[in-house]
């Protein structure tokens, strides 16, 4: 007697397996936006121990802190060609083996000028890994799940955050500073640097067990390795769906730099403009000063060294679950309702730590002395900052650039959008430490704050939605 599975059955299972393994090649490319997050946040904790270590200036330490973001913007802007031309894969595993050399190398620096050399090197991973990791999910992600799956990339990064301030924190204890030795007789700071090497080599081997995009594949014209990896992720017709991406590609040419302007003009597209545009309101509104001087910040607020990096730990545990919250809605209200909300919230948030550091008395050393309360105050309001930018800024604006650009043009303009967010990175970043030392912090987060004013005007009038929408009708 023969038994049949139900049909109904049957598909269900078919579209649980699917799922599961789209869930889990989103989750290895994302093992990139954790690098990109610990690399962005390991400096945190090492800043003072950097500037005694090598004698640096104010500014130089500055640059010591800025100097990776350079090489973020030149990794982001290769990285979209190069993916376009050798394939998304092929771009990531090179990535994993950048993170991992520049990890060693921050770790055994003797100088700035070697330290330098080894952050800019890093940074052309993370920049790359910031393009990378959104293009890739999003191209294999189905538009039911996708913007929860891109929300995959920033819940990754903010992990990578929350590590590096976890490790820093931990590291820095055991050895009662990040000057002090720690093991080896070796620095505590060039231990959390080294840190990094574990999430390097996971993700180095990941990588090598995850297709590549299907949709590059068609772009290549390897349309028979295209069917397999499609019938991988998905359950929908395999030749409608190859169709859909032939369609959008417009014809036999691969793409190149050249599609981002508009046909026979020097004109860029105006969604590459607004790509551009999100990526820089994402850093004018400071995010990253929090993330990366958030223990100078702090220790210049009155707090200790140990209390500071506890402060970093709170700061990106609240990001983490901001971004849960993120995940959650993204599918289920859109992207633009989420970035007018975070936009009004940081801009409250904002306002109301520029007024607490305004009216802040210095004390007997000439740092600010926050009462008690007002110290509360100012914590609250920075991690309610951080909460309005976890659910809304920080995620959003990488599943929009994942998916807002059309096929043909994708890789390049997020290339672009990413570029120039790392460019605004490190303008924000380089610019702090002189306008704490000119106007302070209250007239660093005036700034701030009105950036993240004008960033409601600009949602509420350029950006579109693109919640439920397919790659190929963009």
């Amino acid at each position: 007697m023969t038994t049949h599975t139900p049909p109904s059955l049957s598909a269900n299972t078919a579209e649980n397996t699917s799922l599961f393994y789209v869930i889990f090649i989103s989750a290895v490319a994302a093992i990139g936006g954790f690098l990109f997050g610990f690399d962005s946040g390991v400096i945190n904790g090492t800043v003072s121990a950097l500037g005694n270590a090598f004698n640096s200036s104010s500014v130089a330490t500055g640059f010591n802190v800025a100097s990776v973001l350079l090489g973020c913007a030149l990794g982001a802007l290769a990285a979209g060609p190069l993916a376009d031309k050798f394939g998304r894969r092929a771009i990531m595993i090179i990535t994993a083996i950048i993170f991992a050399i520049s990890a060693f190398g921050s770790g055994i620096s003797e100088s700035s000028a070697e330290f330098i050399f080894y952050r800019l090197f890093g940074g052309l991973g993370i920049g790359a890994a910031s393009v990378l990791a959104p293009a890739y999910i999003a191209e294999v992600a189905p538009p039911a799940l996708r913007g929860r799956l891109a929300t995959l990339q920033q819940l990754a990064i903010v992990l990578g955050l929350f590590a590096a301030f976890l490790s820093n924190y931990l590291i820095a204890d055991a050895a009662g500073s990040a000057q002090n030795i720690l093991m080896l007789d070796t620095a505590a700071w060039r231990w959390m640097f080294w840190a990094e090497l574990v999430p390097a080599i996971l993700f180095l081997v990941g990588v090598l067990f995850i297709p590549e995009s299907p949709r590059y594949l068609v772009a290549q014209g390897k349309v028979d390795d295209a069917k397999t990896v499609f019938s991988k992720i998905s359950n929908d017709n395999v030749a409608a769906q190859i169709s859909d991406v032939k369609s959008s590609l417009h014809s036999d040419k691969k793409p190149s730099i050249r599609d981002l302007f508009i046909d026979g003009s020097k004109k860029v597209h105006p969604i590459v403009w607004a790509g551009v545009a999100l990526s820089v309101f994402q850093q004018f509104v400071g995010i990253n000063v929090v993330f990366y001087y958030g223990s100078e910040l702090w220790q210049a607020a009155g707090f200790d060294e140990s209390q500071s990096l506890f402060i970093n730990v709170l700061a990106g545990t609240t990001n983490i679950v901001s971004t849960f919250i993120a995940i959650a809605l993204v599918d289920k209200i859109g992207r633009k309702p989420l970035l007018l909300v975070g936009s009004v919230g940081m801009f409250i948030s904002l306002s109301a730590l520029t007024y607490i550091f305004g009216s802040a008395g210095l004390d007997e050393a000439g740092k600010l002395a926050l009462s008690d309360n007002m110290g509360s105050f100012a914590l609250i309001m920075a991690n309610l900052f951080v909460v309005f930018f976890g659910l809304s800024w920080g995620p959003v604006v990488w599943v929009l650039l994942g998916e807002m650009f059309n096929n043909r043009i994708r890789g390049a303009a997020l290339a672009v959008a990413a570029s120039a967010q790392w460019i605004a990175n490190f303008a924000i970043t380089m610019t702090f430490p002189i306008m704490l030392a000119n106007i302070g912090l209250a007239g660093a987060y005036g700034f701030y704050a009105l950036s993240a004013l004008i960033s409601i005007f600009f949602v509420a009038k350029y950006i579109t939605e693109t919640r439920g929408k397919t790659l190929e009708s963009m």
